[in-house]
């Protein structure tokens, strides 16, 4: 367990809480083993019928934090410990919320199409910058958004790989409620707490039907590893590493 994931139950919702502000939320290994220890803990555990998380400060999460990334880019056995946080992502069967304060990058963003219900507020923004570092979106993602936003409207956010805003998002179906930030998680605990007052079983089957029109999330996971590892360790991630480190644009006109 790590101190950066802050976990407690309070009238039936499981309120997890990404802890790091410093560094904008920015997910180390130790998070995303607690992060998925939560998730996959709260379908045995029958006081929580709803899931809720956050992040403390003025972020959401800027993501990957930038070392391990780099880390996990450079070294075959060092890994950042996701392969169980991304699978939960798909199979919980908690109806599962998000509140998001300030930036949702990377795995910040990923992670909300899979949520149940996002809320954010007016100031939120939103990334998908996996090309720009040569490889390509985590979590099952780019079935998952096309299915929510279109094909177009999926592949200019994927493919651009640029920060957009509330509205682009809104426009993309990612949000339900939009929010003052100084209201996000009062307002947002509310909606949460109102529904886990709902029977959990009819909830969780609920959620479960709902979802039979989606892809094999898991399996898509599972066909995603050995491809993402091998872009990790390709010459164009280690472009977009050098150039992040060096503080310079990368140069991937020499790649096919």
């Amino acid at each position: 367990m790590t101190d950066h994931i802050q976990t407690e139950i309070n009238d039936g919702v499981l309120e997890i809480r990404m802890n790091r502000p410093k560094k904008k939320n920015a997910l180390t290994p130790e998070m995303y083993s607690a992060l998925a220890d939560a998730l996959l803990g709260a379908d045995d555990d029958r006081r929580i019928r709803v899931v809720w998380i956050t992040g403390m400060g003025d972020a959401f999460t800027s993501g990957n934090d930038i070392n391990s990334f780099i880390r996990e880019g450079r070294d075959a056995d060092s890994g950042l410990d996701a392969d169980r946080f991304l699978p939960a992502l798909a199979t919980v069967e908690t109806p599962f919320i998000a509140a998001v304060n300030g930036m949702a990058i990377g795995i910040g963003s990923t992670m909300l199409l899979h949520c149940d219900m996002v809320h954010a507020t007016e100031n939120a923004s939103f990334c998908f910058p996996f090309t720009n570092l040569g490889i390509f979106p985590e979590a099952a993602s780019t079935m998952v958004l096309p299915f929510i936003a279109g094909h177009q409207k999926a592949m200019e956010l994927f493919l651009m790989g640029e920060r957009f805003d509330l509205e682009t998002a809104c426009d993309a179906g990612m949000i339900n409620h939009v929010f003052a930030p100084e209201d996000l998680e009062a307002e947002s605990l509310a909606i949460a707490k109102r529904l886990a007052q709902k029977p959990a079983r009819a909830l969780r089957i609920t959620k479960r039907l709902v979802r039979r029109g989606y892809p094999d999330l898991v399996k898509a996971m599972e066909e995603e590893s050995p491809l993402f590892t091998e872009m990790m360790h390709a010459p164009e991630a280690q472009e977009a590493f050098n150039a992040f480190l060096e503080k310079r644009k990368p140069d991937f006109s020499q790649f096919d």
